[in-house]
């Protein structure tokens, strides 16, 4: 039912236009921390498919920050029911030290483990 819904919304000849707020309310959205393989990088960043997002860092199909520092390894994220959300989380992992990024990392994965597998 909510596929039909955005495909309706964005069918050109409908008169329903969402707003980006609206639409980012309505998709799920993850946050995640990632690190390179000896873990002195730290990356923050969110996404609408996990999975995808780190297989493409994974990859370096992605250019800039992650391509760059080799970020190839997840090992934090948090899942929302709305980007939105995930957009205000990921500023206030951002806005944080390297110590508390570290320390929230700990406490879902004290190894610094690759949880891509596990997804």
């Amino acid at each position: 039912m909510f596929g039909a819904f955005l495909e309706h919304a964005f069918n050109s000849r409908s008169h329903i236009k969402p707003s980006l707020a609206a639409i980012l309310a309505l998709k799920k959205c993850e946050s995640q921390l990632m690190t390179n393989k000896v873990n002195t990088v730290l990356y923050t960043g969110i996404t609408n498919d996990i999975k995808r997002r780190v297989y493409e860092h994974k990859q370096k199909l992605v250019d800039g920050f992650t391509k760059k520092y080799n970020v190839v390894k997840l090992v934090y994220y948090e899942a929302f029911a709305d980007c939105t959300s995930a957009i205000q989380r990921e500023k206030q992992i951002k806005a944080g030290s390297r110590r508390k990024k570290e320390e929230l990392i700990n406490t879902i994965n004290k190894e610094w483990r690759d949880l891509y597998e596990e997804l």
